[in-house]
């Protein structure tokens, strides 16, 4: 059901006469009709112009929910001052901190916003962001060059011209390495791993692994809508063969679907099904698959630190149903397109992984199982749904813990999908390059980096599919976006600690339901305007709001925002 609510935006006094000015008060502008449950906007500022004014005093936005009824995190968002902003929220959220750090939230003027109507493709050919670097060109297909922001607020970027390249290939990626042609490459092949450790001319940095490779299932698509036959499946599959074939040294069968680092979340006396072939056959026959079952198993030739070497997993993966009477079509997609029709709920079965964002088993859980936007795994399970919710509203760990093992057993119970491995990866760089390393958030900062030179090269995995992050899943995309745009909060260099970002301090109150950000001073867009709260707000809100002008993006399901906060304003 969608709920109505009021925008409580107060409209700029247009200065016609000092008579005017002082005894006239604006009314307020509302995107929809105003309601009896609707707010009444800010007061305008008390303090009366002079003849010398020229621009109408700033007016603190506030966009407020009339109730938590809606089913969304939010139920206010507020510039209390035009450099502070506050977040109440309708229940505690321990994690908030981690989330708003992530670029996907990152802050827009909102002059910009607004003229770009929130359009991805727009915004990707002209971004206007606060960070160390710009976008100089963008050729589809080839590269893309940045350029040094000359205004960046915080520490210049070392480099002054940065070049992002990219192949599918890892062998392709290490060879342009170790000829050095690049700099730096993301996601070297788990064979490679001991040949980059012993080329004294390059450097090896493994990442931590907080990721999850599964196999997905779309309970809404026949004939995985039988829970006989995604446990068959789940049994014919051996993940330890996966794993010690196709995996680096320090990669694990998932016994969860959180990595073992994430707790409250992971529980190592929880475990998953063993790997069984004949079980999987009476299975099978029980569902009424006797005579054999033929499938597509949709995946993405791109490599990931949770899926070093897809196609040969999904091959693997293929050869070892064949021996329980399940044959398997295989169906290899565009990188974007296949993002696209997983989260549409358009594949049935499938290869995917995830990455942590922020570490918080909120992460991995609620963005998966608890989120109406996410259809890829067919109809949400209620009951898994309130055991999420539930856990990431708790700060005491031993609370957390208990919803999530029942998280853990009801996954297993459905079998929502098949939690295969934990993968190491890594980056690797040229020694020469200073400050290079490999984060565990994926989210490598180039600025800090030195090679020596003016430019730098890097090649990754894939081409970003755009170049504003709201509204996009894919990590070689938001590692793009970061390289320009910065959110409220930022994560340490190679690591997962929370530090400051546009914000300078930050707070929240006793139970973690109200929290106050601290802008800094004089912080410029690209385009000269400068920020201030109302930015913040206006960002916010353009994802929050389904009714927003500006919520459009590339694909218009901002999967990130309704997994970390719960549903739209205005949504279905």
């Amino acid at each position: 059901m969608k709920t109505r609510f009021l925008y409580s935006f107060m409209a700029l006094l247009l200065v016609f006469s000092v008579t005017l000015v002082a005894c006239t008060t604006a009314a307020p502008i509302a995107t929809e009709q105003p309601t009896e449950a609707a707010t009444t906007a800010a007061p305008i500022a008390t303090e009366q112009p002079t003849e010398a004014v020229t621009e109408a005093p700033y007016v603190p936005m506030k966009v407020e929910a009339p109730n938590c009824d809606y089913g969304g995190e939010f139920l206010s968002i507020e510039a209390v001052d035009q450099q502070t902003v506050k977040f109440t929220l309708c229940y505690p959220d321990p994690a908030f901190a981690s989330k708003v750090a992530f670029s996907v939230f990152s802050i827009l003027d909102t002059e910009y916003l607004d003229r770009m109507g929130g359009d991805s493709v727009l915004m990707s050919d002209e971004p206007n962001g606060t960070g160390p670097y710009l976008l100089k060109e963008w050729v589809r297909g080839d590269h893309i060059t940045y350029e040094a922001n000359p205004n960046f607020w915080g520490t210049p970027a070392i480099v002054k011209t940065v070049i992002f390249r990219w192949s599918e290939q890892s062998a392709q990626r290490k060879l342009e390495l170790e000829s050095g042609m690049v700099d730096g490459i993301d996601n070297p092949a788990p064979e490679d791993f001991e040949s980059i450790r012993a080329n004294t001319e390059l450097q090896l940095n493994e990442r931590q692994a907080l990721n999850i490779f599964y196999v997905g299932f779309n309970n809404d698509t026949p004939p995985f809508d039988n829970v006989l036959v995604r446990k068959a499946i789940s049994m014919g599959i051996d993940r330890q063969r996966i794993v010690d074939e196709y995996y680096p040294e320090g990669s694990q069968v998932a016994k969860t679907f959180v990595p073992p680092a994430l707790v409250p979340g992971y529980n190592p006396d929880q475990s998953w099904y063993d790997y069984d072939p004949e079980e999987a056959k009476k299975l099978l026959a029980e569902a009424g698959y006797e005579n054999g079952l033929e499938i597509t198993l949709s995946f993405r030739n791109v490599v990931r630190g949770y899926l070093a070497t897809p196609d040969k997993v999904a091959q693997e993966i293929q050869g070892q149903l064949a021996e329980i009477g399940v044959t398997v079509k295989l169906e290899q997609m565009e990188s974007a397109a296949f993002i696209d029709a997983t989260s549409a709920g358009q594949r049935g079965f499938y290869l995917l992984g995830w990455s942590a964002d922020y570490p918080d088993s909120t992460n991995f859980y609620n963005m998966h199982f608890a989120d109406e936007n996410n259809k890829q795994f067919g109809a949400l399970y209620p009951d898994i749904v309130e055991e999420i919710l539930a856990a990431g509203k708790v700060a005491d760990p031993k609370v957390r813990q208990e919803h999530y093992n029942k998280v853990n057993d009801l996954l297993k119970e459905y079998v929502v999908m098949i939690p295969v491995c934990h993968g190491a990866s890594a980056t690797a760089f040229k020694a020469s390059v200073n400050g290079q390393h490999a984060s565990p958030l994926t989210n490598e900062i180039f600025a800090v980096m030195d090679n020596g030179s003016d430019t730098m090269v890097w090649m990754q995995n894939g081409e970003p599919a755009a170049l504003w992050c709201s509204d996009e899943t894919d990590g070689e995309t938001l590692r793009g976006c970061e390289m320009m745009y910065e959110a409220l909060l930022s994560y340490k260099i190679g690591g997962v600690e929370v530090e400051p970002g546009l914000a300078d301090t930050w707070q929240s109150n006793e139970d973690a339901t109200v929290w106050t950000f601290h802008l800094r001073e004089g912080v410029k867009f690209f385009n000269g305007a400068t920020l201030d709260a109302n930015d913040v707000v206006h960002t916010f809100v353009s994802q929050w709001d389904a009714m927003s002008p500006n919520h459009k993006g590339r694909t218009t399901t901002f999967e990130y925002f309704g997994g970390f906060f719960g549903s739209f304003l205005n949504g279905e």
